[in-house]
């Protein structure tokens, strides 16, 4: 089955009588060499074994599949398992499932997955080309519920691409970049342009490695007051931190200003321009103030 080829996704289509569905942000990778390069970043080899979101047709599927000894394939339209199964049945050590993944156990997913193959759930790599409603929800589902993986590889929109990889100071520098890099190392791997997939969607994409550290690189007194400070300092962004911070954790302003003097941050700073070590120490303040 010619994956990659505009031609085969079209009469594949046509064959199965698919519906592309807006709503699940439906574009289908139509590109060897994207494919190859997620494979290739994720670093799957022989003894991986590879969670996939989103197996669409199974382009990025059967590349996985080519490199991983084991690769269980989530997909939530049903309508796509029939294609599915006929586009990956020369290969037998592809799951496919049927479901969505943000109602799913991804831990009990995994280790299922892991013990039929003999592997190591903490090696896990996870892939997937991720529409743009579900990236942030389904990136901050495996981080907050310590999933057992090494890595995560996705294409994603671009835009959310240089949102998640962005330095402190810059404008698209947010709540999602600060807390993602408290759970993970990031790497921006390459521009993704919108003509390698069917139908072509309106932007371009990326793909971005995760790297998930074993060990968070700030010591937190409380990591709740860490998240806190991140959610309420982005939460109104264009106020200085003295005052999108008041009244969180139950503290005015003046708990608010020692702590921000005592973690040696300026109180009209804003949050954009706070690195995730200013973030913890200035939560590490907030904590004692509160216990004052």
């Amino acid at each position: 089955m010619k994956l990659y080829s505009p031609a085969e996704i079209a009469v594949l289509i046509k064959r199965y009588d698919l519906k592309i569905s807006k709503s699940l942000g439906q574009n289908f990778l139509a590109d060897r060499n994207i494919t190859e390069k997620i494979v290739e970043s994720a670093q799957i080899g022989k003894d991986s074994l590879v969670l996939e979101i989103g197996a669409g047709l199974g382009a990025l599927t059967a590349a996985a599949a080519q490199c991983a000894s084991r690769v269980t394939a989530i997909e939530i339209d049903k309508n796509l398992i029939p294609a599915l199964k006929d586009t990956l049945k020369e290969y037998d050590n592809i799951d496919i499932i049927c479901t969505d993944i943000l109602k799913e156990d991804i831990n009990s997913l995994i280790k299922g997955s892991a013990k039929i193959a003999g592997l190591d759930p903490n090696r896990t790599k996870i892939i997937g080309n991720l529409p743009y409603y579900i990236t942030t929800p389904v990136i901050m589902k495996i981080l907050e519920e310590k999933t057992a993986a090494e890595s995560l590889t996705f294409m994603v929109q671009k835009e959310v691409a240089d949102r998640i990889c962005a330095k402190p100071g810059k404008k698209t520098y947010g709540a999602v970049t600060a807390a993602i890099n408290y759970y993970c190392a990031v790497s921006y791997i390459s521009d993704v342009p919108r003509g390698v997939f069917v139908p072509k969607p309106n932007v371009d994409s990326a793909i971005i490695k995760l790297d998930i550290l074993k060990e968070p690189p700030v010591t937190l007194a409380d990591e709740k007051v860490f998240f806190m400070c991140i959610k309420a300092g982005f939460g109104q962004r264009r106020k200085t931190l003295l005052n999108s911070l008041s009244g969180s954790y139950g503290l005015g302003k003046p708990e608010i200003q020692n702590a921000l003097e005592r973690a040696g941050i300026n109180p009209v700073r804003r949050a954009e321009t706070l690195s995730i070590f200013e973030f913890a120490a200035l939560a590490n303040c907030i904590h004692e103030e509160k216990k004052v």
